[in-house]
Protein backbone atom coordinates (compact mmCIF):
# COMPACT_ATOMS: atom_id res chain seq x y z
CA UNK A 1 0.00 0.00 0.00
CA UNK A 2 1.60 3.56 -0.98
CA UNK A 3 0.61 5.63 2.15
CA UNK A 4 1.42 9.50 0.39
CA UNK A 5 -1.42 9.91 -1.73
CA UNK A 6 -3.71 8.32 0.88
CA UNK A 7 -2.90 10.45 4.28
CA UNK A 8 -3.59 14.21 3.88
CA UNK A 9 -1.08 15.63 6.24
CA UNK A 10 2.58 14.10 7.54
CA UNK A 11 4.56 16.11 9.98
CA UNK A 12 6.22 16.72 13.10
CA UNK A 13 4.36 16.94 17.24
CA UNK A 14 6.50 18.35 19.46
CA UNK A 15 9.00 15.98 17.97
CA UNK A 16 6.77 12.79 17.19
CA UNK A 17 6.27 11.88 14.00
CA UNK A 18 2.15 11.75 13.01
CA UNK A 19 -0.19 11.44 10.37
CA UNK A 20 -3.46 12.87 9.98
CA UNK A 21 -6.50 11.08 8.07
CA UNK A 22 -8.82 14.22 7.82
CA UNK A 23 -12.62 13.98 7.44
CA UNK A 24 -15.68 16.07 6.90
CA UNK A 25 -18.18 13.79 7.97
CA UNK A 26 -20.70 15.55 5.47
CA UNK A 27 -22.38 12.89 4.26
CA UNK A 28 -26.71 12.37 5.68
CA UNK A 29 -25.21 9.70 7.65
CA UNK A 30 -22.55 10.71 10.52
CA UNK A 31 -22.70 6.68 11.49
CA UNK A 32 -21.71 5.88 7.58
CA UNK A 33 -18.84 7.88 7.99
CA UNK A 34 -17.54 7.04 11.03
CA UNK A 35 -17.57 3.16 10.08
CA UNK A 36 -15.85 4.34 6.83
CA UNK A 37 -13.27 6.42 8.79
CA UNK A 38 -12.40 4.13 11.41
CA UNK A 39 -12.21 1.02 8.49
CA UNK A 40 -9.65 3.44 6.48
CA UNK A 41 -7.96 4.94 9.79
CA UNK A 42 -7.31 0.93 10.98
CA UNK A 43 -5.84 -0.14 7.61
CA UNK A 44 -3.59 3.13 7.40
CA UNK A 45 -2.19 2.11 10.57
CA UNK A 46 -1.38 -1.30 9.58
CA UNK A 47 0.66 0.23 6.74
CA UNK A 48 2.15 2.94 8.62
CA UNK A 49 3.29 -0.19 10.82
CA UNK A 50 4.96 -1.80 8.55
CA UNK A 51 6.56 1.47 6.69
CA UNK A 52 7.07 3.79 9.23
CA UNK A 53 6.66 2.15 12.67
CA UNK A 54 7.78 5.16 14.61
CA UNK A 55 4.87 7.25 12.79
CA UNK A 56 1.17 7.50 14.91
CA UNK A 57 -2.03 8.34 13.13
CA UNK A 58 -4.54 11.07 14.25
CA UNK A 59 -7.56 10.70 12.69
CA UNK A 60 -9.48 14.62 12.53
CA UNK A 61 -12.89 15.34 12.85
CA UNK A 62 -14.96 18.64 12.58
CA UNK A 63 -15.72 20.24 16.52
CA UNK A 64 -19.08 20.30 15.24
CA UNK A 65 -19.65 16.50 14.86
CA UNK A 66 -17.27 15.58 17.83
CA UNK A 67 -19.84 17.50 20.04
CA UNK A 68 -22.81 15.82 18.99
CA UNK A 69 -21.82 12.80 17.89
CA UNK A 70 -18.15 11.28 19.42
CA UNK A 71 -19.68 12.03 22.71
CA UNK A 72 -21.91 9.32 22.25
CA UNK A 73 -21.22 6.27 24.89
CA UNK A 74 -20.94 3.89 21.33
CA UNK A 75 -18.40 6.10 19.87
CA UNK A 76 -16.56 6.89 23.05
CA UNK A 77 -16.30 2.98 23.61
CA UNK A 78 -14.97 2.36 19.79
CA UNK A 79 -12.15 5.33 20.36
CA UNK A 80 -11.08 3.68 23.53
CA UNK A 81 -11.60 0.18 22.26
CA UNK A 82 -9.57 1.25 18.93
CA UNK A 83 -6.87 3.27 20.56
CA UNK A 84 -7.84 6.36 18.31
CA UNK A 85 -5.89 9.36 18.10
CA UNK A 86 -8.03 12.26 17.61
CA UNK A 87 -7.89 15.71 16.29
CA UNK A 88 -10.79 18.02 16.61
CA UNK A 89 -10.60 21.00 14.24
CA UNK A 90 -12.70 24.06 13.88
CA UNK A 91 -14.15 24.53 10.16
CA UNK A 92 -14.75 27.92 9.87
CA UNK A 93 -11.48 29.31 12.15
CA UNK A 94 -9.52 26.63 10.45
CA UNK A 95 -7.65 25.76 13.79
CA UNK A 96 -7.47 23.04 16.05
CA UNK A 97 -9.49 22.99 19.12
CA UNK A 98 -7.87 19.79 20.35
CA UNK A 99 -5.53 16.88 20.32
CA UNK A 100 -6.91 13.47 22.01
CA UNK A 101 -4.89 12.08 23.61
Amino acid sequence: MHLKPVLEKSFEKAERKIAVEIKSFSSASTIYDFHLAVGQFMNYRLALKNTEPKRSLYLAVPMDTFDSFFTLKFVQTAIQDYQLYLIIYDIEKQVIVKWKP
